[in-house]
């Protein structure tokens, strides 16, 4: 009972934020349980998912701004000949989906791309490690601290509402006020008679109504629930090696294997949401009605 009770302490440790807020009763701090961080609401902050999301985003930067001011057309290295292929990747990807004209697309496609894929790779960084360092930095060994941001809904959620952001403005600047407006009240059912139109505006309305908010929230929940799920399985491979020496050997096989298959998920994931940010852009530039 008591080795249940480690396990499960162990595991809901790993799956805590390092939240920072304004508790109703201590005032501003870190949340020291759960409950303190449910309790501090909306506004408070995810320093772990913040840290490490900026931290990522910084090191994409650098490592392409390097591979920039070190191009040639003579013999290059390997960093630029890594970059050029996977800007002609993302580029390819953005020309054969994307179909109206914006100079952002490809630019964003490769940030989301590159930034999702670094966050998503901090999954195959060895559960411990991380909040191991984190605690002995801050001197706290009961430090939370989550070291995978896309397992954060809170991180995949704030990426889905720019991406939506931008389909909204993008729809209204290509189709119009009213265009956009037509768009959710008059499809997908139709008629010729005015006073039909008018009142199948409602069900027009409720069904693109919930279309377009499907499209953020199918965004954030797909990233993070597959995150969320390999991280889950990672933390409870890494219970096992507390088991003896045969679930300890049987974890290392486990977590070797796991980490192989994890590595094709985590670049999926990053594709996935590159491409459904592509193609939402492209309806929304899509002025055909």
């Amino acid at each position: 009972m008591a080795a249940a009770e480690t396990a499960s302490g162990y595991i809901q440790h790993h799956l805590q934020n390092l939240t920072y807020g304004q508790h109703p009763v201590n005032g501003w701090g870190f949340a020291h349980n759960a409950q303190e961080a449910k309790e501090m609401g909306f506004w408070a902050f995810h320093l772990d998912t913040l840290g490490i999301s900026v931290v990522l985003g910084l090191i994409f930067i650098f490592l392409f701004k390097a591979a920039a001011k070190r191009a040639t057309s003579g013999q290059p290295g390997g960093l630029q000949n890594f970059v050029e292929v996977l800007v002609e990747f993302v580029d390819g990807s953005v020309k054969d989906t994307f179909h109206g004209r914006n100079a952002l697309i490809a630019p964003l496609a490769l940030t989301i791309f590159v930034w999702i894929f670094l966050m998503n790779l901090m999954d195959l960084v060895p559960v411990d490690w991380i909040p191991v360092a984190a605690a002995k930095i801050a001197g706290d060994e009961h430090l939370f601290f989550r070291a995978v941001p896309t397992t954060d809904p809170n991180a995949t959620l704030g990426m889905a509402l720019s991406v939506f952001a931008l389909i909204i403005f993008y729809s209204i600047k290509v189709k119009g006020i009213g265009g956009f407006l037509g768009e959710l009240t008059l499809h997908p059912f139709s008629a010729k008679n005015i006073f039909v139109k008018i009142l199948l505006i409602p069900v027009n309305f409720l069904l693109e109504f919930v279309t377009l908010i499907a499209k953020p929230v199918s965004l954030a929940l797909r990233l993070f629930g597959n995150l969320y799920a390999g991280e889950l399985i990672f933390i409870l491979i890494a219970v096992m090696f507390g088991g003896g020496i045969l679930l300890a050997a049987l974890a290392g096989v486990l977590q070797w294997a796991w980490a192989v298959f994890h590595l094709i998920i985590i670049t999926l994931q990053a594709f996935i949401f590159m491409m459904l940010t592509i193609v939402y852009l492209s309806m929304a530039h899509e002025d055909s009605h």
